[in-house]
């Protein structure tokens, strides 16, 4: 289990249309410590906000004017930048059409409103763990292909430094090759 004080430090994204919906979830992620909360009500600017806030996990209305949650979710998983963001559906909107649609354009989760705190709290701390362990396990990853780059290319210094030395050896010795 990774230390409270990590995950609290971790980025959340909320996007919902309705502002007091925003600012009820800022409050209660902030009052359970999670200090890197912003909140979004354009749909429209979450793209471009990502870029920049790079959140480690996103709270997404799926009823929204202009942009809807199906097509903003579509948007962001197509981005191959993130190899595992998880995005969280929040919805009024109890159908299994719903609830399917928002999983297969790749939503990791699905909370309906009114959301108990309670619930909403535990997915989120999860989801940031398992956030967490990616990023690590990628970090892991990409040290190892970067220590196995370096001890091929010291390898292949070595193999050519022999097949030089082995070159001369015969000729230096006085014995030909046979």
């Amino acid at each position: 289990m990774i230390s409270e004080p990590l995950l609290h430090r971790m980025k959340i994204l909320v996007v919902d249309d309705d502002r007091i919906t925003v600012t009820l979830l800022e409050q209660l992620l902030q009052r359970h410590g999670y200090s890197r909360v912003m909140g979004v009500t354009d749909s429209r600017e979450v793209l471009e906000i990502c870029a920049t806030f790079d959140p480690d996990l996103i709270l997404l209305d799926l009823i929204m004017p202009e942009m809807d949650g199906f097509a903003l979710l579509e948007a962001l998983r197509s981005d191959a930048s993130e190899s595992f963001l998880p995005i969280v559906v929040l919805t009024a909107d109890v159908s299994e059409e719903a609830k399917s649609r928002a999983l297969e354009a790749g939503a990791t989760d699905f909370l309906v409103k009114p959301v108990s705190q309670t619930e909403a709290l535990l997915r989120i701390r999860n989801l940031l763990e398992v956030r967490r362990l990616h990023v690590l396990l990628e970090n892991q990853r990409s040290a190892l292909e970067e220590a196995v780059r370096e001890r091929t290319a010291e390898l292949r210094q070595t193999i050519a430094e022999l097949q030089a030395l082995n070159q001369r050896l015969p000729h230096s010795s006085g014995f030909s090759n046979v």
